[in-house]
C-alpha cells in the first residue's frame, strides 16, 4: 500500500483545524484520478465499501420483499419494507418514489421482484447508484441489514473523480483512518494497478478546507 497510516492521519489532523461550528460536520474524501478512459465500463468505479466504523450516523435500507422475507425483514429492523403492491403504487406515484430514493441510503430487494423494480423504479433509482441488491427469498435479512448500516457507494461519475463520506468529527482520527483504509483497500482490490492512477487525494470537513494525504 503507497499511502502511509501516519500521512492519512496528518492530514486528518490538518483538516481539523479551523473555527468550529454549532453542528456535527462529517469528514468526506475526495480522490482524483488520471490516465482514466471513462468510456471503457473497466475504468468506472461503482462499488459498495463496507466501513469498518460506519459514517457516524445511522444509514436507512429499504427493504423490497414480500410474506415472510417482509416479516423477518421488519423484525430485523428494516427502515421500510415495501412488497408488490407497494411498489406498483410507487410506479404510479414519481414524487413519492423520488422522496422514497433520496430518504434512503440503501436497496435490498427479495429477487423475483426485481423485474418489477426495474420497471416502476429503475429510472429514478438507477441514476442515484441505488438498484436494489437482489438476495432469495429464504436469506436472512438481519446480517444484510447490519452490513448496510456501515456501507458507503464509492461512485465515479461522468469526471475522474470520487467523492465519499467517511464519517464525522465525533469519531477518532484513528476510527477515521480505518474508513479511509478501507475504500482504498476496496478499490486496490478492484483494480490492481488503480494507485499508479491517483493525481491526488484529499479529506476535508463539511466547512473546512481540504487537506492533502501524501500519497
Amino acid at each position: 500500500m503507497p499511502i502511509s497510516r501516519g500521512n492519512v492521519i496528518k492530514a486528518l489532523e490538518q483538516a481539523r483545524q479551523g473555527e468550529k461550528r454549532k453542528f456535527t460536520q462529517s469528514f468526506d474524501l475526495s480522490i482524483t484520478f488520471k490516465g482514466l478512459d471513462l468510456k471503457k465500463a473497466e475504468s468506472r468505479i461503482n462499488e459498495e465499501v463496507v466501513l469498518p466504523h460506519g459514517i457516524g450516523r445511522t444509514q436507512k435500507v429499504v427493504f423490497f420483499a414480500g410474506g415472510e422475507l417482509a416479516r423477518k425483514a421488519r423484525d430485523a429492523g428494516a427502515d421500510l419494507v415495501l412488497d408488490r403492491e407497494d411498489t406498483e403504487a410507487l410506479q404510479k406515484d414519481r414524487k413519492r418514489a423520488k422522496e422514497v430514493s433520496d430518504s434512503y441510503d440503501s436497496f435490498v430487494s427479495q429477487s423475483d421482484l426485481m423485474p418489477l423494480i426495474g420497471k416502476a423504479l429503475g429510472p429514478i433509482l438507477s441514476p442515484r447508484g441505488k438498484m436494489p441488491r437482489p438476495v432469495p427469498p429464504t436469506v436472512d435479512p438481519k446480517p444484510i441489514i447490519e452490513r448496510y448500516r456501515k456501507t458507503v457507494r464509492v461512485r465515479m461519475r461522468d469526471q475522474p473523480v470520487i467523492n465519499v463520506m467517511i464519517g464525522v468529527e465525533t469519531m477518532t482520527n484513528e476510527q477515521l483512518a480505518d474508513n479511509i483504509q478501507a475504500v482504498l483497500d476496496a478499490l486496490e482490490h478492484k483494480f490492481e494497478t488503480i494507485f499508479r492512477q491517483i493525481a491526488s487525494i484529499q479529506v476535508k470537513s463539511t466547512m473546512g478546507k481540504p487537506s492533502k494525504i501524501e500519497v
